[in-house]
């Protein structure tokens, strides 16, 4: 099991972050997300919005871990679970994948809030939980996941600020 976490500053506000997230894709700094299909959204009754979604994604797997796995297959599908609270103006949001589970589990998670010393930023903490089960060289595996996510979290840090300016854009 390896475990990666990190937190991004966003210059924005708590709203202005939480609309971009929520439209974050498609958008061109994160190919690989192929397909998103909203399964539920609903709002409870202390006014929170809760969204299950299903992310398809195209896993750019190196020919190397592909044949560490024992598997050719490429589309991955993860399912996503968030809440966004606008009264304590919190975002979480969980994804783990439902695919190849057998021999990989990529748990994570995503809070943001806004700055707590500049409420004109948003604070973003992320925190992912990898787990290769079943092969060998599986700390090996897991240290080169991570090091994907850890690019991936930039890609999806660009992701939200071209989402923003593409939104202000769109407004103007």
């Amino acid at each position: 099991m390896k475990i990666w976490s990190s937190e991004h500053e966003f210059g924005h506000s708590w709203d202005t972050v939480i609309k971009a997230a929520m439209r974050k894709y498609p958008n061109p700094m994160n190919p690989s997300v192929v397909g998103v299909d909203v399964l539920d959204r609903s709002l409870d009754n202390q006014g929170r919005l809760h969204s299950h979604r299903l992310l398809s994604t195209e896993w750019g797997l190196p020919n190397i871990v592909k044949a560490i796995l024992g598997t050719n297959r490429t589309v991955t599908y993860i399912k996503e679970h968030s809440v966004v609270d606008p009264v304590e103006k919190k975002m979480v949001l969980s994804s783990t994948n439902i695919t190849l589970t057998n021999l990989v589990s990529v748990d994570e998670r995503l809070v943001y809030t806004p700055h707590p010393e500049n409420p004109e930023k948003t604070l973003l903490t992320q925190e992912a939980i990898i787990t290769v089960k079943g092969v060998s060289l599986s700390s090996y595996l897991e240290t080169l996941m991570a090091n994907t996510i850890s690019s991936n979290a930039r890609k999806g840090w660009d992701a939200l600020e071209w989402t923003i300016q593409h939104s202000e854009n769109v407004l103007s």
